[in-house]
């Protein structure tokens, strides 16, 4: 099997990703019992680190795991695989799952909590030549996970929901999928929020959805531009009636979707609001109180 280049922390050592591998007992690969996040590094920088590491010890908190090293461990550990890489541009995982106990007992409690971090090339939802055409996406019939079921504020690896979304997308001749909840309103797709334009008005989910860092940086860049943006509940049918949309990810920032069930999304091209929020991200990305050096996040290590 051929593995991606990178590097992985497992067991407290640094390994090659081909070495990365867990136990088939571990409750995070028998029962998704476990959390994880992903932040990104672009041309040596780490993009909000300090939020995605502070999400992480929540989620990891309201999951009653422990992490095992401390905030400022953890984002060395990051930055040292990112190092070891070699890479400028990253996806870089941490995950903490349940482990197992040393006993193989079945009581949680027994388990003995297992960090796992990786660096890998970064991968797109879109790819930067392909913004301009956006992404083609549909409004699923499968429906997302209740929050009062599985926590969405908590990154998690219940994704059966989103598999089921993407076939139904791919059946369909779309890119990704977008589920609903039981009332019909938005929640959330496969790695990503979603935000619908119109009339110049912002709007986005704000229940029964991961509160996405992306997400958070495009709510804080419309109020800069003094775009007027509403957290609520938005109506599928909302979506179908906007003059633009996008989503938000780690693993591509803002992203325009210009067609939604096989139809135009207004104009079918990246609309004004969209491209302004994309450009500042991305510009964002040099700005140092949003942005940090690998180099500088390791001891005895400056950037040049």
């Amino acid at each position: 099997m051929n593995y991606p280049a990178g590097t992985a922390y497992i067991d407290g050592a640094f390994v090659p990703m081909s070495e990365a591998k867990i136990s088939v007992l571990d409750w995070g690969f028998l029962h998704s019992d476990a959390t994880y996040d992903v932040v990104h590094v672009w041309k040596g920088r780490f993009f909000r680190l300090d939020s995605h590491i502070e999400r992480f010890a929540r989620s990891a908190d309201r999951l009653r795991l422990t992490l095992p090293v401390s905030p400022g461990e953890l984002a060395r550990i990051l930055a040292e695989c990112v190092a070891r890489s070699g890479l400028e541009d990253a996806y870089v995982e941490m995950v903490l799952t349940r482990g197992t106990s040393p006993t193989f007992s079945r009581d949680l409690r027994e388990a003995r909590n297992q960090l796992i971090c990786f660096a890998i090339p970064f991968g797109w939802i879109l790819k930067p030549e392909q913004r301009e055409a956006g992404l083609s996406i549909v409004l699923s019939d499968i429906r997302r996970i209740p929050p009062d079921s599985v926590d969405p504020t908590v990154k998690n690896y219940h994704w059966l929901d989103f598999v089921m979304g993407l076939y139904d997308a791919y059946d369909r001749g779309a890119q990704s999928a977008v589920l609903t909840d039981a009332g019909g309103n938005l929640a959330e797709g496969p790695g990503f929020n979603i935000f619908t334009v119109r009339q110049g008005r912002i709007a986005t989910p704000d229940r029964g959805v991961l509160r996405g860092v992306t997400r958070q940086s495009a709510i804080e860049l419309a109020a800069e531009f003094g775009f007027p943006l509403e957290e609520r509940v938005v109506a599928a049918a909302e979506a179908l009636a906007a003059d633009e949309v996008f989503i938000t990810s780690t693993a591509g920032g803002i992203m325009p979707v210009t067609r939604i069930n096989a139809a135009a999304v207004g104009e079918g091209r990246m609309g004004p609001v969209t491209r302004a929020l994309l450009e500042a991200y991305w510009a964002k990305h040099t700005d140092s109180g949003w942005s940090t050096a690998v180099a500088d996040v390791l001891p005895g290590r400056r950037a040049g």
